[in-house]
């Protein structure tokens, strides 16, 4: 693999000589390149540097455009404006460029050279409760973070810390021990995630009203959560058996998302159970926490409540029960001494942010977090529906997930069907269930993770507009005259002038490697959508203004089918690592 300069860099890098030598007692100095409508680059830094060397910066951009090396890849500089320099590169330097990317499998992106191990925490179902549109985005993103960041070079570890412990099963073991039966599947056979949430939400259902109307019941269940936290063998193996249930369910789900989860990867809460004792132990003695009304408190002086007093991290409570601080402290511990985590994320609510700020706090406190390790929460919004109220079904329940995902697969292969023409009944079926969970995962990614957003199912599978349909149809369509292409193949032609289309849609792609590590850097999928959509956009334009098959001289033809595949591959790399398939024909 062969990592390839951009042309952004290497004209920032000409720019940044000229400067020094033109001013030699500015040191290194930031030319500023931005992409501009006047030309292709433009460079803003001169400004600034002429301001601090009390010089005319219309001067000194006169002299930075002398001493400029354009060596080939520049091929007209302007001095415009108070100073700026706007700079057009050659159309040689444009495929020369995206030749090199193209002789790459990584498409010429570099990989990060201070990558490190990155711990990331998403898609954290509770045990025995139904998945519904909330768990959506934890999931969506946290996938799309991982393929980013593994293609920068990092080394990701996955954690999906699911809801499996607490007193709420208690009520559930102790109802299963008094009904043996009521988790047993109908056959040996393979069973469905349908019939595995099925039996829990049955069990959860008369559980939940025995314990509301049973005293005696109800109290039995409170000693069965002592013997849960005390480890007692049989209430262990029950406790099991609603976990495996659980992800039968939860696996069928991720299915559906198009999403690998390995066992191995899920540790949910009860996973740090060994560790709580010692985590408040350490806190206690070391006076990064204090006995507060009996409980384990971390006290932090610009959080207070509604009454104005401090509202402190409850690390343990009064009863000697840990809360998720305790927990989510163990796992800190784990992640960094166990797993030599140098970065921490946690794909959580935006609802969330107070309490992951009081936990990294506190874990800086104790030391588990030193300067070298970086913890984050990449909090993301609520999911809207159409009103842009919460999402909620006519009765003003919360939307199960699976509905949410069936009705999507089911739209997109309507919209499959009425654009098909060689697709067989089974190829529809495929293709709608790869453009519908593929419109839901670009909706959801294709906002900043941060903000709300509204989940509109008409709008996520339009043809027209920013969506994942439109960029697969982008991707099918070049594979189309790629096919037609017969005779011709895609060859790069350096001697050829460009129009401006070309010329637009080139620079573009040579932008991908940039974009990746800023996305990377900056934990925001969202930046890799916006790129792709105007990549499809420029295509479009392309496509529309240039003949590709029909252009006027066979070199012409090889360089436009150049173009193609390597919008194409961009596409493709893309879209896979928002974790949205690009199907060849649709």
């Amino acid at each position: 693999m062969a990592s390839v300069p951009s042309l952004a860099s290497s004209v920032e890098q000409r720019v940044s000589d000229a400067l020094a030598s033109a001013l030699p007692e500015a040191g290194a100095a930031d030319p500023l390149l931005r992409r501009s409508d006047r030309a292709d680059f433009q460079a803003n830094g001169i400004l600034a540097l002429a301001k601090k060397a009390k010089a005319n910066p219309r001067d000194l951009a006169a002299t930075v455009l002398e001493g400029l090396d354009k060596g080939g890849v520049i091929k007209d500089v302007e001095v415009s404006g108070p100073g700026f320099l706007n700079i057009t590169v050659s159309d040689e330097a444009i495929i020369r460029t995206l030749a090199a990317r193209a002789a790459d499998d990584r498409l010429g992106v570099p990989l990060n050279a201070s990558a490190g191990t990155t711990v990331i925490d998403y898609a954290q179902p509770n045990v025995a409760k139904e998945m519904h549109v909330g768990h959506l985005r934890s999931a969506v993103i946290g996938a799309a973070m991982v393929e980013i960041l593994e293609f920068t070079g990092e080394k990701v570890i996955r954690r999906h810390h699911i809801g499996d412990w607490g007193t709420q099963f208690g009520m559930l073991i102790q109802y299963l021990l008094e009904h043996p039966h009521e988790l047993d599947h109908k056959s040996d056979e393979e069973v469905s995630g349908e019939e595995a949430m099925s039996n829990l939400n049955r069990l959860y259902k008369a559980s939940r009203a025995l314990f509301d109307s049973d005293e005696e019941f109800k109290t039995r269940a409170r000693a069965r959560v002592v013997d849960l936290q005390a480890g007692d063998p049989e209430t262990l193996a029950l406790w099991q058996r609603f976990v495996d249930e659980s992800k039968i369910y939860f696996y069928s789900v991720f299915d559906k998302l198009d999403m690998d989860i390995q066992d191995a990867d899920v540790v949910g809460e009860s996973g740090y159970n060994d560790m709580l004792v010692e985590t408040c132990k350490l806190l206690e003695e070391s006076g990064v926490a204090v006995r507060s009304n009996g409980a384990l408190c971390v006290f932090f002086d610009d959080v207070k409540g509604p009454d104005g007093n401090p509202t402190p991290l409850i690390v343990q409570k009064s009863d000697g029960g840990f809360g998720y601080a305790a927990t989510d402290l163990s796992a800190i511990r784990d992640r960094v001494a166990g797993l030599s985590a140098t970065t921490l994320i946690y794909v959580v609510d935006a609802r969330q942010s107070l309490h992951f700020k009081m936990v990294f706090e506190t874990a800086r406190r104790a030391g588990w977090l030193g300067d070298d390790v970086k913890a984050v929460q990449l909090a993301f919004g609520t999911v809207l529906g159409k009103d842009g109220k919460p999402f909620k079904t006519r009765e003003g329940e919360t939307v199960r997930l699976v509905d949410l995902l069936d009705e999507a697969v089911e739209r997109a292969a309507a919209v499959v069907r009425e654009k098909a023409q060689d697709l067989t009944e089974e190829e529809i079926a495929e293709r709608g269930a790869q453009v519908g969970i593929g419109a839901v995962k670009y909706a959801d990614l294709s906002t900043s993770a941060a903000r709300d957003y509204k989940f509109d199912l008409d709008q996520m599978v339009s043809l027209t507009g920013d969506t994942s349909v439109y960029l697969q149809y982008a991707y099918a369509r070049i594979q189309s005259i790629l096919r037609k292409a017969g005779e011709a193949r895609p060859a790069a032609h350096p001697e050829l002038e460009l129009t401006a289309s070309e010329r637009a849609l080139g620079l573009h792609l040579d932008g991908f490697g940039t974009l990746i590590a800023e996305a990377a850097a900056e934990y925001a999928p969202h930046k890799l959508a916006a790129y792709l959509y105007q990549l499809a956009s420029l295509y479009t334009t392309f496509y529309a203004e240039c003949p590709v098959l029909k252009a006027d001289n066979p070199e012409q033809v090889e360089n436009r089918l150049f173009l193609c595949d390597l919008t194409a591959r961009t596409l493709s790399k893309g879209m896979s690592l928002l974790g949205i398939r690009t199907p060849e024909k649709l």
